[in-house]
């Protein structure tokens, strides 16, 4: 990976582009050429970057697949070549997790926010209350989707803070018998992330991990339900990957959508109905992948290393760039981060960014300011190289 040119006259991405103002102090190297023609550094939250050798082996597999003479988009899901790539890919995955044989893997139309309902039909048949933790706009959906089918208890929630912390568990209000609490683990807007389990007892815990899936080791036992869209650290958009324990399945609302249903998916392999099986195909790769890499520990330790070069340049812009998140939570998939200078400048500074080269930094709507989403897939150069560029850019205004 080489160093791109001085802020004069950049090389991104295979193209030149312009500065609009060079900078007076001495020129670095601020933008890293891509590697593969006209990539750009994406750090969109989702749909995501996806590793380019990942990408590479689909490309290959993408109109015969291993010599079939059938792409994976075209084959039966219920012939033997489909079939493997799908036992593969859970073998694979409960390797990389270390799924116990206790709990069951489903792949699952519709992402995460299909979830939010299938989840109360599956653990509460009959009602009852639910114990929500919001910490964002998406335990927020959470909660409100489930308030259609059982009461739900706020139990705690950071909106006074504007979601920029998650409350002490000490201060928890929970329910005494309640059929589950639920956590949002990374909030990808706000960018706050839980570093610990929180203890919930005989109460099954239930965690959307969408924008964290895969991203540090996960300890299964410690939630009855862990699931999440695989759009942002696994594959392509159109899957969630559901782990439940199995005395929680098998009790269903008798309102319950078929295709909602866990313990039908289970006893059919997730394949009740023709699955995503592209997203199911590439996702496969990823676990392979991130097998070779050493495994989750490894991806960790990686992911720690991009958040501190990108926090770091933050927090020693003098308030130049700001993050809002409580240090104790900030996410090591999601930062967002505001310019001090106000909204004009976080203007010019998107629209030079997009300029060069980076992606999908403007923030959510609902929030405003800049987020890069640092998933598993950006490598520590594009990291690098948006740091330089912050630097570029707060030099030159």
């Amino acid at each position: 990976m080489t160093s791109g040119v001085a802020l004069g006259s950049r090389a991104v991405a295979g193209r030149k582009v312009t500065a609009r103002k060079a900078i007076a102090s001495k020129p670095r190297a601020s933008v890293a050429v891509r590697a593969s023609g006209d990539r750009k550094w994406n750090f969109s939250a989702g749909p995501a970057v996806l590793p380019l050798d990942v990408l590479e082996d689909a490309k290959e597999d993408l109109i015969n697949y291993k010599g079939t003479g059938m792409s994976v988009m075209e084959m039966s899901h219920r012939g033997k070549d489909f079939m493997k790539i799908a036992e593969e890919a859970e073998a694979d995955l409960r390797e990389l997790i270390g799924i116990p044989a206790n709990y069951k893997v489903l792949f699952l139309q519709g992402g995460a926010s299909s979830q939010f309902s299938a989840i109360p039909m599956n653990l509460a048949p009959e009602g009852g209350v639910a114990d929500f933790i919001l910490t964002g706009a998406w335990g927020k959906k959470a909660y409100e989707e489930a308030g259609k089918y059982m009461t739900t208890n706020l139990a705690a929630s950071s909106k006074d803070s504007n979601f920029s912390t998650i409350p002490d568990v000490s201060d928890w209000k929970l329910t005494k018998d309640a059929k589950f609490v639920h956590i949002c683990s990374n909030e990808t807007i706000g960018g706050v992330e839980f570093k610990e389990v929180p203890d919930t007892g005989d109460v099954p815990l239930v965690a959307d991990m969408s924008s964290n899936y895969l991203s540090k080791p996960i300890d299964v036992e410690k939630y009855g339900i862990i699931y999440g869209g695989v759009q942002k650290n696994i594959g392509p958009a159109g899957m969630a990957i559901v782990i439940v324990r199995e005395d929680l399945i098998g009790k269903t609302h008798p309102l319950c959508p078929t295709m909602f249903d866990y313990k039908l998916m289970a006893d059919n392999d997730s394949m009740y109905n023709t699955p995503p099986c592209w997203t199911m195909y590439t996702s496969g790769l990823v676990f392979k992948k991130l097998i070779k890499m050493g495994g989750l520990e490894a991806v960790e330790k990686m992911n720690e290393e991009k958040a501190k070069i990108l926090y770091d340049a933050i927090d020693g812009s003098d308030g130049y760039y700001n993050n809002p998140v409580d240090k104790k939570y900030r996410s090591l998939m999601n930062v967002p981060f505001t310019l001090g200078g106000g909204e004009d400048l976080e203007k010019k500074f998107l629209k030079e960014a997009a300029a060069a080269g980076f992606e999908s930094l403007k923030g959510h709507r609902s929030v405003g300011g800049a987020r890069a989403s640092i998933y598993n897939a950006m490598p520590k150069e594009g990291v690098q190289a948006l740091v330089d560029f912050m630097a570029d850019f707060k030099a030159a205004n």
